[in-house]
């Protein structure tokens, strides 16, 4: 795997994402929060929305990479960095390979689903042709901190409750298809 060595601008692009996965936690999504970036500026961003969205693949990392493929009008992502709060999971990561990524920046270790080595590797697998630079530990604590708190809460309200998981209200209005044309 290629390491890559965290930037001046690591800190100030993660702090962008942690702001992403606090408004994810305050509409009740597991708080993952993402910015994609090309020369410094800021293409787009994104927090997890599957609950909202009605779709298991809105994870903040595919939003963010359809948001910049649509404002670059192609899917090929080249030169761009991705910041995630959480190592990204394996349908994430193959979809930071099929965009081309130039690199992938992550706060905290995800040891049961992460897919840049923590629980398997996607990311740089040697059968794929595209190699991805993997900076990992950025603001790190305070990237588990978001994710433990928020897990902590709910555990905390199922307890009380008796709910499992969480489904939308009855009578909610379903989100928009944004897969439709």
């Amino acid at each position: 795997m290629r390491k890559g060595m965290a930037n001046s601008d690591d800190e100030r692009f993660m702090r962008m994402a942690l702001r992403e996965a606090g408004r994810g936690a305050r509409e009740g999504e597991v708080p993952v929060g993402a910015v994609l970036v090309h020369n410094r500026r800021v293409l787009a961003r994104a927090h997890n929305r599957p609950l909202h969205l009605h779709d298991p693949s809105a994870h903040a990392e595919i939003l963010v990479l359809r948001r910049a493929a649509r404002k670059l009008l192609n899917y090929r992502l080249q030169g761009c960095d991705l910041y995630v709060t959480i190592e990204p999971c394996a349908m994430c990561a193959g979809a930071i390979v099929q965009a081309r990524l130039r690199r992938t920046v992550f706060g905290a270790p995800d040891r049961k689903a992460g897919a840049c080595g923590s629980a398997l590797r996607v990311l740089n697998h040697g059968k794929l042709n595209h190699r991805v630079v993997v900076t990992r530990g950025i603001l790190a604590a305070d990237c588990a901190a978001v994710i433990q708190e928020f897990f902590r809460k709910r555990r905390s309200k199922e307890e009380v409750s008796g709910i499992r998981c969480q489904v939308p209200e009855k009578g909610s209005k379903p989100a928009p298809n944004h897969l439709a044309p």
